[in-house]
């Protein structure tokens, strides 16, 4: 074994520091560095893909992705160089079908007969299922739509009907009004409902295009809480409360949301609840390993007996950092080394047996 890895990273973006990286990245280098092993960050470009390949197949046991492939002009290329890399031995941490089973918004669908997800929570691939579903669902009260691959809130949208009896046997009305607001900065726009279906049409088009609609749960006002996981290790906590406001919903900073840092043992119902059910995701969502870094937001809702509940809004590991708390890089620093061990042994054993 090499004890070498490969942190890949893409040149700009607002989410870098002084130095060109992203804040996490070198407390992550020092951290192996302490624990005897070594590192390096290689930025990722289109026409560099076969030196990286060859640099990292010849150098490195293993290569932590440090891009959301979202904002890649061509995802699907940076796909095909992580596979390439993960056929020749390489542990990939995150596997684009990992990215795609733990980063996607419908995980959400693949989870809704658990307990962790509403059962009237649906994706749609086609704008005929859409425009089909869609104002049925609306019929019944207020939904959240959530493109597949967003982020700080942008293409997710609360929408209201606003004349409740404008309705027919097909639900909504194409021509009724509804109040939509958007999670990026809580604006709040009415549409007709044929020209908002229209207007979604971005969401569905094109690769990996489809958009998740779920019930609306107003106690999202009392905050989001999302679990950060450094592999099967819960190890924080942050409730995210949105601004105030008649139809604030977003728990992003933009958009004034306010942020507070809790420990795993200040929420130990919804950590016992996860960690219980953890078994039971990784099951569903295809047995792969659990991802380096990576996070599970929930929300309060109120179940038949009046009881707390919580319910997954979303998952994340394309690109999960800990900029808040870069003291953790030493644990994340171990759980690289254990991962890369146990999967560098796996494969030994399986090259031995053929």
């Amino acid at each position: 074994m090499k004890r070498h890895v490969v942190f890949l990273e893409v040149e700009g973006g607002n989410d870098k520091g002084a130095d060109g990286l992203r804040p996490d990245t070198m407390p992550m280098v020092n951290s192996l560095k302490m624990f005897g092993w070594t590192s390096e960050v290689i930025f990722y470009a289109e026409s560099k893909k076969e030196e990286i390949f060859q640099s990292i197949v010849e150098n490195a046991d293993a290569y932590i992705s440090r891009i959301n492939p979202g904002n890649l002009e061509d995802e699907s290329s940076y796909f095909e160089l992580l596979r390439n890399l993960t056929n020749q031995g390489i542990i990939g941490m995150e596997r684009p079908e990992v990215m795609m089973s733990y980063g996607a918004k419908d995980v959400l669908v693949k989870l809704r007969d658990t307990s962790l997800v509403p059962t009237d929570t649906f994706a749609y691939y086609s704008m005929s299922d859409f425009i089909a579903n869609f104002p049925k669902q609306l019929e019944k009260g207020e939904r959240v739509l959530k493109q597949n691959r967003g982020s700080t809130g942008e293409g997710i949208w609360r929408v209201e009907l606003i004349d409740q009896n404008e309705v027919d046997e097909n639900g909504v009305l194409f021509t009724a009004m509804v109040r939509c607001t958007e999670a990026k900065d809580n604006q709040v726009q009415e549409f007709v409902l044929g020209d908002f279906l229209n207007f979604c049409e971005q969401y569905i088009e094109g690769e990996n295009g489809m958009l998740v609609d779920m019930p609306f749960l107003p106690r999202i006002v009392e905050g989001e809480i999302r679990i950060l996981m450094i592999n099967d290790k819960p190890v924080n906590v942050v409730h995210k409360k949105p601004a105030e406001g008649d139809n604030a919903f977003s728990a992003t900073l933009f958009s004034g949301a306010k942020y507070r840092y809790d420990t795993p043992e200040d929420w130990p119902i919804l950590i016992s609840l996860f960690q219980q059910k953890l078994p039971m995701v990784v099951e569903i969502l295809g047995n792969y390993d659990l991802p380096l870094i990576w996070t599970a937001d929930f929300i309060l809702d109120t179940d038949e007996n009046k009881l707390d509940k919580y319910i997954l809004g979303e998952m994340n590991c394309s690109c999960v950092g800990f900029t808040s708390h870069l003291e953790l890089s030493d644990e994340v620093a171990e759980a690289i080394i254990k991962l890369v061990t146990k999967n560098k042994k796996n494969h030994k054993e399986l090259e031995e047996q053929l």
